[in-house]
């Protein structure tokens, strides 16, 4: 029994009380895996062979002298009127460089689906019986009309 300020008051030593449970449905959002996508790299190699050209020099019946590391490279006269030509070589030169051939865009997007829920919920009633009909107390709530039976 609520008293003159909302207060409750104590229940009488005459009245009874029941406490009514009712289940509602809540329904939320989980975020879960649906799946998984992976992404390889594969790294392919090929052989590669072609014949290239490259030019020499030479010179027959002259006196061969190996290069030192400190040769200009230039055409010289010695002090007995020969002269000194620099043999020349082409050597070949190979680099391999990694270059961007293309690149891979991987999108995802959210799909909203309805999905229906279906569940029994259940609520308690209340029923009074009395012998006598004066001293029958009636329960009601926001929602019910009361249930008596006699």
């Amino acid at each position: 029994m609520l008293g003159r300020r909302g207060e409750r008051d104590e229940p009488e030593a005459d009245e009874a009380s029941v406490v009514r449970h009712e289940e509602e449905l809540d329904v939320d959002k989980v975020s879960s895996q649906a799946g998984v996508v992976r992404a390889h790299k594969r790294v392919e190699t090929r052989a590669v062979g072609d014949d290239f050209e490259r030019g020499l020099e030479e010179f027959d019946d002259v006196e061969r002298i190996a290069a030192s590391a400190d040769d200009s490279g230039e055409i010289e006269t010695l002090e007995d009127g020969s002269v000194s030509i620099p043999l020349l070589e082409e050597r070949l030169v190979v680099t391999k460089e990694i270059v961007v051939r293309e690149r891979v865009i991987l999108r995802k997007r959210t799909v909203i689906a309805r999905e229906r829920i279906e569940t029994e919920l259940r609520r308690e009633r209340l029923e009074l019986d009395a012998d006598d009909p004066e001293l029958l107390v009636q329960a009601t709530d926001s929602t019910d009309e009361p249930a008596n039976r006699n």
